[in-house]
């Protein structure tokens, strides 16, 4: 297999991948470009590499993006606290950010030391 001189992204690496459906993940990997030379000069797969690319090829953020912030208010922290009555607050920073609207239902689930919402329904928003 040829390689890779600037490792595949976008449509193209979602493309390459769906075409080496029948190799391992590091063959994968691999032909799209993802490796580097170490100091004694074996090739290395660069995994972690591989998967951020795929899945900011898919739409798929895992971090906060901070180049969102419009200089108004607070950034949401993703923290929330307890308020003397009982009750959390989201707020509208996370819930615009998930593109929810009025009127969106969500189930909530408890578990042992955590909450579950799970959307109810196809949500109401522009999503």
């Amino acid at each position: 297999m040829a390689e890779q001189s600037t490792p595949l992204t976008g449509k193209a690496l979602l493309q390459k991948v769906k075409d080496l459906a029948h190799l391992t993940k590091r063959e994968t990997a691999k032909a799209c470009g993802y490796t580097a030379k170490t100091k004694d000069g074996q090739e290395r797969v660069k995994l972690s590499e591989f998967y951020d690319a795929l899945l900011e090829a898919k739409g798929i953020q895992l971090e906060p993006d901070k180049a969102k912030k419009d200089g108004r208010g607070r950034e949401p922290s993703y923290r929330l606290t307890v308020h003397q009555n009982g009750q959390i607050v989201i707020g509208a920073a996370y819930t615009q950010e998930m593109g929810l609207v009025s009127g969106d239902e969500f189930q909530l689930k408890l578990g042992y030391k955590h909450i579950h919402l799970a959307q109810l329904g196809e949500p109401k928003g522009d999503d």
